[in-house]
């Protein structure tokens, strides 16, 4: 067996490997929303969604000292 034959064989295994896991696996599509939702209860959802409080913004010392090496090596 020569040195192009073994070449020939890796690259048509890796080729129909390649071939084998793009085809098999492809995500499904995102499907759009039915418009099913009338006006009003679309604007209900949007109040109801203003209506609520904001965040409290967390303090920069706070996540400065959770991303720290010392609580990260702790994991």
């Amino acid at each position: 067996m020569s040195v192009a034959d073994f070449v020939k064989g890796v690259v048509a295994d890796v080729l129909e490997d390649m071939l084998r896991k793009s085809s098999a696996s492809k995500r499904a599509k995102r499907r759009k929303r039915t418009s099913s939702l009338t006006v009003a209860e679309r604007l209900r959802r949007l109040e109801r969604q203003a209506s609520k409080p904001a965040k409290r913004q967390t303090s920069k010392r706070r996540t400065v000292k959770a991303r720290s090496k010392a609580k990260r090596r702790s994991y």
